[in-house]
């Protein structure tokens, strides 16, 4: 009986075929491996779910990211993947002896065998990283972040240990590090409402420009304010570098604009990283508007944009040096130099339609009016001495970075669904998604072929991650035979081969 429309039927495959949708998954454990992750997690955490392990939970939710899955219950895909299921279980008793081997496959009832937990499982271990007490201390009306119980902290350094394989693989002494923080719309009961009038969390990040990675990432309920308690995380970000960084520099949006931070950067208030360069869009008050107001016209230069190519190109923007201080700062010569820019962009006045009246609309930036001409106005604060164009191009990258990096988490990953209306099991969840976005940064840069590198996670499944194959055991050998004929074969092999080098620890750099 014809099922549809078109002359083909779907029938239900009853063999035992040991086909695999992901046959590029197992890459990604292979990079696991030879980066100690896995081993780490299992020294770090040391509980067990139903008898699960942290460390077959915490792999299977990294898998279930890059797979595309966005939900818990999504983990019943991978478990149906046959030729995946026979690689995971070939994979954990690797080693073992043959009764060792015997009894970790019997460990089910009824001769079930799984490779990867259950939705239940992982729920039940994901709310391990609550923490009830700290729930207590809510105030209302009032911005809390609780304190992560231990198991959660031990989560939060397995990142640590991501950042010192990426530095030993990819030396850089400095570390510009972009800060800025991203809702994530929810419709979870015990989610707070942000300023967008939308229930939501609201993670804070920090990304490492040079290496590419978030190195870290806090959970925060939607009313936190972006710049909350930003100090105090800046100087955590600022311990968890690794040792090799000598030189340290910060890009912010306006939630950066703070006294006490600006002052722990320019004064030099680090004792390993001293002074602190950095770039933070200012808060455009009435009094920087009025300094503004007193820059004369010769003053403003125009923005330039400059493509790939080095070519110059003029934009509809100008900057000028504001003689501007604030009254924190006050007059004190003993001060640190800081230097205000404004940024000026000559606003398109719609023309008026004849009978209709005009409406006054809040615009979502600042605005001044200078020689009857209006413009929107932006600032920025900084104590670096690039010229004005270069300096606010440097501060720009902050902002393709953080998009970017937003995008993957919410849109890409995991981090766009949470699974509990318990905080710490979202944190969780958030923080397990940020360490799969570190291994995959880790592998566009360290083993992906040079076309693939620019891809976005969304095509790599399409090109290296949903490979069809078949997984095949002969000899005592275990095999993927791969669909895609002898491109993808040679591609994939390629991607091994950087993957093995990794193991044999960066090149040592000639001194001649």
């Amino acid at each position: 009986m014809t099922q549809g429309l078109l002359p083909f039927q779907y029938i239900r495959d009853q063999s035992e075929t040991n086909l695999t949708s992901f046959a590029g998954l197992p890459l990604y454990l292979e990079l696991i491996n030879v980066s100690g992750f896995g081993k780490a997690i299992q020294e770090q955490l040391h509980s067990k779910t139903q008898g699960w392990l942290d460390r077959h939970i915490i792999l299977s939710l990294i898998l279930l990211n890059l797979a595309g899955g966005n939900c818990v219950n999504d983990i019943e895909r991978l478990e149906q993947d046959e030729g995946l299921n026979t690689l995971l279980l070939r994979l954990e008793t690797q080693g073992m002896k043959r009764q060792e081997r015997r009894t970790y496959e019997k460990r089910w009832r009824k001769d079930k065998k799984r490779a990867l937990p259950s939705a239940s499982t992982i729920r039940r271990y994901l709310e391990k990283f609550h923490h009830p007490a700290e729930e207590k201390k809510r105030v209302e009306g009032t911005a809390f972040i609780p304190t992560p119980n231990d198991l959660l902290q031990k989560l939060l350094f397995l990142n640590t240990l991501l950042m010192e394989f990426a530095q030993r693989h990819h030396f850089s002494e400095i570390a510009t590090l972009d800060q800025d923080a991203t809702l994530v719309e929810t419709h979870k009961r015990t989610a707070f409402y942000s300023y967008q009038k939308l229930k939501s969390y609201q993670p804070f990040n920090t990304y490492w420009h040079e290496q590419g990675l978030l190195i870290h990432s806090e959970f925060r309920d939607g009313n936190v304010p972006a710049g909350y308690e930003q100090l105090r995380v800046f100087k955590t970000v600022l311990e968890q570098l690794p040792a090799t960084v000598k030189k340290v520099y910060l890009r912010s949006d306006s939630a950066g604009y703070q006294e006490e931070l600006l002052r722990y950067c320019a004064e030099g208030q680090n004792e390993r990283f001293g002074v602190i360069e950095f770039a933070i869009a200012a808060r455009v008050s009435g009094s920087f508007k009025q300094a503004v107001m007193e820059v004369p016209d010769s003053k403003w230069e125009k923005i330039y944009r400059v493509d790939e190519q080095g070519q110059r190109w003029e934009t509809n923007q100008e900057w000028a040096e504001v003689c501007f201080v604030p009254n924190w700062m006050g007059n004190s010569k003993q001060n640190p130099h800081y230097r205000y820019l404004a940024i000026r962009e000559r606003l398109v006045v719609q023309t008026e339609l004849p009978g209709m009246e005009p409406v006054q609309q809040e615009l979502p930036f600042q605005t001044l009016e200078m020689k009857r001409i209006p413009y929107k106005l932006f600032g920025l604060v900084t104590n670096r001495t690039l010229e004005g164009n270069a300096l606010i191009h440097w501060h720009r990258e902050r902002c393709g970075d953080s998009e970017k990096v937003h995008h993957v988490e919410k849109s890409e990953l995991a981090g766009g669904q949470f699974p509990s209306q318990k905080f710490g099991a979202n944190a969780a969840w958030w923080q397990i998604m940020v360490m799969t976005f570190n291994l995959h940064q880790i592998m566009k840069r360290h083993a992906l072929p040079e076309p693939l590198r620019t891809q976005g996670l969304k095509a790599l499944r399409f090109q290296v991650i949903g490979v069809a194959g078949r997984v095949i055991r002969h000899a005592k050998g275990l095999f993927i035979k791969l669909s895609g004929g002898e491109t993808m074969a040679e591609k994939i092999w390629q991607i091994r081969e950087r993957i093995a080098a990794l193991a044999q620890g960066p090149p040592v750099l000639s001194t001649a």
